[in-house]
């Protein structure tokens, strides 16, 4: 595709999002919407580098998709025997206010407690990153086959369980907000570890939450802790092989995801004084990395205090696992070791091994190896084993 039909192509792709948010509620039907619109953006993508972008592109979207959806209602009426329904007018020229609200219902709908999490991760690449199936499928690693039963097997219990198509009411309001951001930073985490494209979704995503809900502390929070490690991403990984935050080229990493993400933790703070918000404050752990000039110029004590502000609002293994990484900096692996030998429940997760293996090796201890083993049988990723594996043999080598 060409420049110009990249172009094109981002353009149908953003706008049939907003789109299909629009239809849902005017068909009731998440399936029926879906159709509608694919068939709008294929006739798009079609005729729109051809004879140029009209001057309302989601207008012209949006009444395409419509014209679509009537017409299976009516064959399908008609297939059956019975009348068809009426099908509401749409505005091809819909205000903002009207789009928001429309893209928020989407979002809880797609992020609905009543769906797996593995559902809600798939619907919500589906629908809102406006991703393919085979899209989808590939970013989650599972085959195309599987993900098409998965997306159907959602929308028919979205259909069968009468989940609502509206934004939760104000009571509700923090719970739900906190499982779809929590959603999205799983898309995110995804593509942390390698699949770039997870993480521009998670981004685009966090970027839409936060554009929904400007004065929620989550969205932006969120917002805010994507943008400031996605700004990290060219000097993540060499050759295939992740690099450590320690030997990260800090030129690589995007000064201006990094302004972004400081001014937007700079308004989350603000609007939490009293009550921090878990999404900000890590927010405000990244931040403390993405400003130090480098990395034994990283303020700890800031970082180690950020971190207890978050075990106040979120007392996790993984949060207290985490701390002690940064304690490992400011005073020593045989201090942080004894915080991490002393977290309960964490046999299974691979990253303590890992942290394990780390520090046995900084303590020149051959334990290392066993931890390193461990952390593989668990999951850890192959990357990050051949990492570890490297820095263990090669000081092994060096001591033999």
């Amino acid at each position: 595709m060409t420049g110009a039909g990249d172009a094109v192509a981002r353009l149908v792709r953003d706008e049939g999002t907003r789109v299909l948010a629009t239809l849902v509620r005017v068909t009731g039907s998440v399936d029926l919407a879906e159709d509608a619109v694919q068939d709008a953006v294929v006739r798009a993508l079609e005729t729109w580098p051809r004879d140029g972008v009209p001057a309302n592109p989601r207008g012209w979207l949006l009444v395409a998709a419509r014209r679509r959806a009537v017409d299976v209602v009516r064959r399908e009426a008609k297939r059956l025997g019975k009348e068809a329904d009426a099908m509401p007018p749409v505005d091809p020229h819909p205000d903002p206010v009207t789009i928001r609200d429309d893209l928020l219902r989407l979002v809880f709908t797609c992020c609905h407690p009543a769906l797996s999490l593995d559902a809600q991760v798939a619907l919500a690449l589906r629908t809102l990153g406006g991703l393919s199936t085979a899209e989808v499928a590939r970013g989650l690693l599972v085959p195309e086959a599987t993900m098409a039963k998965r997306l159907t097997r959602a929308k028919q219990k979205i259909a069968t369980a009468r989940i609502p198509y509206r934004v939760p009411p104000a009571e509700e309001l923090p719970s739900r907000l906190a499982g779809v951001a929590s959603t999205v930073y799983l898309i995110f985490n995804e593509g942390y570890t390698g699949r770039v494209s997870l993480l521009s979704e998670a981004v685009r995503l966090a970027r839409l939450l936060a554009s929904l809900m400007p004065d929620e502390p989550t969205a932006l929070g969120l917002l805010a802790l994507v943008l400031l490690q996605d700004a990290r991403r060219a000097a993540r990984f060499s050759s295939g092989a992740p690099v450590l935050l320690a030997s990260q080229d800090r030129s690589l990493w995007d000064a201006s995801l990094i302004k972004e993400g400081v001014e937007l933790v700079g308004r989350g703070l603000r609007r939490t004084p009293s009550i921090p918000n878990a999404y900000v404050v890590q927010a405000a752990i990244a931040a403390c990395h993405d400003l130090a000039p480098s990395y034994a110029e990283t303020n700890w004590d800031a970082v180690i205090s950020w971190y207890d502000v978050l075990l106040t609002v979120q007392d996790t293994a993984v949060v207290r696992l985490n701390r002690a990484a940064a304690v490992a900096e400011r005073d020593g692996p045989a201090a942080a070791l004894a915080l991490v030998d002393a977290l309960p429940g964490l046999e299974d997760y691979s990253w303590w091994h890992a942290s394990r293996a780390e520090l046995l090796h900084r303590l020149g201890s051959a334990a290392a190896f066993e931890a390193l083993v461990r952390a593989e049988e668990t999951g850890l990723p192959a990357a990050h084993v051949a990492h570890l594996q490297g820095r263990l043999k090669s000081s092994h080598s060096v001591t033999e």
